[in-house]
């Protein structure tokens, strides 16, 4: 997915990126493993959709908070740097501090959000604290 391809999406559902917003993409990526019953190659290196390198720029210029997906990295497989082992998080995490989050089942808040045409809410995903840790699970919920 492109920085443009985001800004047809915000169009089309006709919602605002403001500062310090964080940002759920669904892709339908985990529903169609949830269908198929087989998660052997979920993840790994088997191509995903995701953001690419682009989209560090246009997320970086909106001053989003974070991004949580429901793919295994967020960023689209086959990375678009061949030396470098997903190079969208060696951007957006270390140099724009982004929070990220990924394998969020997104498909029920999907449904909900289509049913009332509200694709805004509140988004809380409180992190265990963890010390010196870099990532927690979440129990991410979503207040329209």
């Amino acid at each position: 997915m492109t920085s443009e391809e985001l800004d047809d999406i915000i169009k089309f559902e006709n919602v605002q990126i403001r500062q310090g917003d964080f940002l759920l993409i669904r892709t339908g990526h985990m529903a169609r493993y949830l269908r198929k019953g087989d998660w052997e190659d979920f993840a790994g290196y088997t191509p995903a959709p995701g953001l690419g390198l682009d989209t560090a720029i246009w997320l970086h210029e909106k001053r989003v908070a974070g991004v949580a997906s429901d793919t295994w990295g967020v960023e689209v497989i086959p990375n678009e740097v061949e030396e470098i082992m997903q190079p969208w998080h060696h951007v957006v995490i270390p140099n724009m501090g982004l929070t990220v989050g990924e394998i969020f089942y997104l498909e029920e808040l999907a449904d909900h959000c289509r049913k009332d045409k509200r694709f805004a809410f509140m988004f809380v995903a409180q992190p265990l604290p963890f010390e010196g840790a870099v990532g927690s699970p979440v129990n991410p919920i979503a207040i329209k």
